[in-house]
């Protein structure tokens, strides 16, 4: 058997130097040669467990690009190959190809040989393309289809709503409908779940990369448990249906604890529920994570790195904000700083972070918020949302005080906001002097890296889409979507911030006291170097990050 030195040097995976090199590597550190390749960065885990194949005289194979039989698939329980981390992929002279990350588990080959009653042929995947694929190819639609059938025949209206709360029996199928919803929706990186009665029957969305999917229909009979099951678990009055209410519950998921914030809305065929999936991973993000342009990035340390000014973050919602806020935090929270945020809701809960929720009922408004905390001595001070005149007069004097304020503003574009301000009655020269950074913000689609397609546009796309081209230059080789298993057939998986970082230079402060419009603001920023949604838009394009069509479709 050929060591795997050999195998990797003669697919020119690694270089003579690099393979001594990891080898004294692997002597000082006692791990295995692959995992030193691996972590050095000479080897990606696919090659790796490539090669580890080739040793054992396995095929590997790219679960992202095989055509996997749905047949096979459905051959096997899906519990037993989330248990085992292993997926039937197809047949071959009679027997079953099974995908393994660790082809050398007996168990895995003997439980699904006596199964399938077949021979089993295993081939080496990743385990992270392994998990990808059961998350695809092993889904809760067909469970889901069977609960909400039994619901039905339950006549589930009838119910005594009290027997599905926290007591219940975890295999009632109510409870395991709502998991399901659940579940699922964080599997396909969902954001939101709305939970919609119709005329006849109960829908089910999720919003994913931006954009609704509709996943699920059920029986209208359905309706009361499930709404009820929900406003449960999220400590909602259940006997509350005429006015809209706010909620929060928490789930595990594959031993991560995620936060789901819940809002119930009365409709003319009964409650409809949104839930929001707040994973707080988001929150410990890193600001170079956010796609900023290294430009934008500069300008927006070089304020946030200043011990007072006002930072505001403006865009429609669901574009970001409050994950960039939480990361700007994130770097700026030290253990001498004293770090204070006022809500509402509180999304993430982060570590050695004094967060405030306002309770209007309670009279703990955001401007009583802000001028109490003021009072406890904050070097940061992040606020939700400046909604009114007293939260941004409190707000614009803390800046001007010595703090550093992180707050969020309802504006299209960057210039925006200080006009904004203006219109609630701060008087310009107090604007001028407190702003000193305005990140406006959109969130794009990105293209799938499995599937995107390299494209030469005509002259003719380029100028109907307003590209920044000069008829007579080089067209550029751009991306578009194609669509695979791996993104759903959409050609798109995750998402990217589009930034227009505005510096509140001593030019636009005078712009702002002689009550100058928006668009001069803009002019005058665009001439010291601002780069404007679109234009950062079209880098990312360039960049292969991005498509023309989803450019057009968040930036006007």
């Amino acid at each position: 058997m050929k060591q795997l030195g050999e195998i990797l040097l003669d697919e020119g995976l690694v270089t003579q130097d690099q393979l001594l090199a990891a080898l004294d590597e692997q002597v000082l550190r006692g791990h295995s040669l692959g995992r030193v390749l691996v972590e050095s960065g000479v080897l990606s885990e696919g090659q790796l467990v490539s090669a580890l194949a080739q040793q054992v005289g396995l095929e590997f194979v790219d679960l992202d690009v095989y055509p996997v039989d749905r047949t096979a698939v459905s051959a096997v329980p899906g519990a037993l190959c989330r248990r085992y981390t292993v997926l039937p992929i197809g047949y071959q002279n009679g027997s079953i190809i099974l995908a393994m990350a660790d082809p050398g588990n007996v168990l895995a080959l003997d439980d699904v040989r006596q199964l399938t009653r077949m021979q089993v042929t295993p081939v080496v995947a990743t385990h992270e393309d392994l998990s990808r694929a059961l998350d695809r190819f092993i889904r809760a639609d067909g469970e889901m289809d069977n609960l909400a059938h039994q619901l039905s025949e339950q006549q589930v209206e009838e119910i005594d709503l009290s027997s599905i709360g926290d007591s219940v029996d975890d295999d009632a199928p109510i409870v395991r409908y709502v998991n399901l919803i659940v579940t699922q929706a964080i599997t396909d990186r969902a954001s939101d779940i709305h939970i919609e009665p119709t005329e006849h029957d109960l829908r089910v969305r999720y919003r994913i990369d931006g954009v609704l999917h509709e996943m699920q229909r059920s029986p209208k009979s359905t309706q009361a448990a499930v709404t009820s099951r929900v406003k449960i678990l999220s400590d909602i009055d259940i006997a509350e249906k005429r006015r809209p209410q706010d909620g929060r519950m928490s789930v595990t998921h594959q031993g991560r604890k995620i936060d789901l914030r819940v809002a119930t809305l009365p409709t003319v065929w009964g409650e409809k529920i949104v839930m929001r999936i707040l994973d707080n991973s988001t929150a410990s993000l890193d600001l170079r994570d956010l796609s900023f342009g290294q430009d934008n990035y500069e300008i927006f340390k070089e304020s946030y790195t200043k011990p007072y000014g006002m930072i505001l973050v403006t865009g429609p919602t669901g574009s970001g904000k409050s994950t960039t806020l939480y990361a700007t935090l994130n770097a700026v929270s030290k253990p001498e700083i004293n770090v204070i945020t006022v809500e509402d809701p509180v999304e993430y809960r982060l570590p050695g972070i004094n967060q405030v929720q306002v309770n209007p009922k309670a009279g703990l408004t955001f401007a009583g918020a802000l001028r109490s905390i003021l009072r406890s001595d904050p070097d940061v001070v992040l606020l939700g949302e400046i909604r009114d005149h007293e939260t941004a007069q409190i707000a614009i004097e803390a800046a001007l005080t010595g703090h550093l304020v992180l707050s969020t503003l309802h504006t299209n574009d960057a210039p925006s906001a200080v006009t904004r301000l203006t219109e609630m009655g701060i008087e310009p020269f107090l604007v001028g002097s407190a702003l000193d950074c305005i990140v406006a913000q959109r969130l794009a689609r990105k293209l799938c890296g499995k599937c995107k397609e390299q494209y030469t546009p005509t002259p003719d796309e380029m100028t109907a889409a307003r590209f920044p081209w000069i008829e007579g230059e080089e067209i550029p080789v751009l991306h578009r979507p194609a669509g695979c298993t791996s993104c759903s057939n959409t050609g798109y998986r995750g998402r990217i911030a589009l930034h227009e970082v505005m510096n509140v230079t001593e030019e636009i402060e005078r712009l702002a006291v002689s009550h100058a419009s928006s668009a001069e603001i803009a002019k005058v920023a665009m001439k010291q170097g601002m780069r404007t949604l679109r234009d950062d838009g079209w880098m990312k394009v360039v960049e292969g990050q991005t498509s023309i069509e989803e450019i057009l479709r968040v930036v006007t």
